[in-house]
């Protein structure tokens, strides 16, 4: 093989921040090659120009069809927002040029949940190309699903999964914040919320994965959404008044036949006092586990999407987090 010509290729898609933290971790990791990067907002630019630092000699394209077509046999690497149904045009698009795909999208975690039409489609079109597509994270992807089920292994029958996640959102992006309601007013909140408009999405996803991965199979699932209002001011960023909407406590709960088996609650808020991550498994042995500060959001999501790009082309169809291997 040629010199530049090593590992398996790799079309990024969206250069927002997590996708350019997903670049820069490509850049790391030797058995991946960036072949080709799409983004509309940048087109034209140089990949190495957006990044600000060295970088393959790729000109970024706002339609994949070309960059799709020279690269099959290789992984698409999807850090694009929105949901699931604005998602499958461009995941159809790659699994028909012949790409495997890792994604960011939160539904596609665990897309059976909500969108089991969909989920067949694309199933039965990545069997039939011959490649997999896959989404992965830090929530959902890992802190409140994958974890418990890699905890469980040491364990008997698990008869309830309690995880915790709290995130300080002091550094979140405008939009990030927009998503979280943060400055808005209770009202306001309450609006947004029954709109749909507010949360972490994929929650209920990470419900389902969760419990798969402990070795059941939920029948019912059940969220709440809560803002939790700044009783002083607080600096940020960004700032929030007081009496304002400083962050989120999003909650799932899951159930089979009428008893709580998984109990899911996301934190998010401006100065969140103790960041962290924790799980607790009911079980014979009862395992707890606590991570300091948390397992960090962004960069941690572009390495499990750069770690999940290699295993990913030896799985086939679409398929979970809980289908990687547990290690490297």
């Amino acid at each position: 093989m040629a010199e530049g010509t090593r590992g398996i290729p790799v079309v990024l898609v969206g250069l927002g921040p997590t996708g350019l933290a997903i670049a820069r971790a490509v850049l790391e990791t030797p058995d991946l090659r960036i072949v080709g990067a799409v983004d509309p907002a940048h087109q034209g630019r140089t990949l190495a120009e957006v990044l600000g630092g060295p970088a393959p000699s790729v000109t970024i394209a706002a339609d994949p069809a070309r960059i799709l077509g020279s690269a099959r046999g290789g992984v698409l690497l999807h850090a694009v927002g929105g949901d699931l149904d604005d998602a499958e045009p461009l995941l159809t698009q790659a699994v028909r040029a012949g790409l495997t795909v890792v994604s960011t999208c939160e539904e596609l975690c665990y897309p059976w949940l909500a969108h089991e039409k969909l989920a067949e489609r694309l199933d039965k079109l990545a069997e039939s190309r011959d490649v997999a597509v896959l989404a992965t994270g830090v929530t959902p992807g890992f802190a409140l699903d994958r974890l418990p089920g890699f905890l469980s292994q040491v364990t008997g029958p698990v008869r309830h999964l309690r995880a915790v996640r709290v995130v300080d959102a002091a550094a979140a992006s405008p939009g990030q914040a927009g998503a979280l309601g943060i400055g808005l007013e209770a009202a306001a909140f309450d609006e947004a919320s029954d709109r749909g408009d507010l949360g972490q999405p994929g929650m209920a996803q990470s419900a389902a994965l969760a419990a798969l991965g402990c070795g059941f199979e939920l029948d019912e699932v059940e969220e709440s959404l809560e803002p939790v209002l700044a009783e002083a001011a607080r600096p940020g960023p960004p700032a929030v008044a007081r009496g304002a909407v400083a962050g989120v406590r999003h909650s799932v709960r899951g159930f089979v036949d009428g008893a709580e088996r998984v109990q899911l609650t996301l934190r998010v808020e401006v100065g969140a006092a103790d960041p962290h991550d924790e799980v607790e498994l009911d079980a014979r042995p009862p395992l707890s586990l606590r991570i300091p500060g948390g397992v960090p959001g962004l960069e941690a999501t572009a390495w499990a999407v750069v770690n999940a790009a290699a295993p990913a082309t030896l799985l086939r169809g679409l398929v979970t987090v809980l289908d990687l291997p547990a290690g490297r």
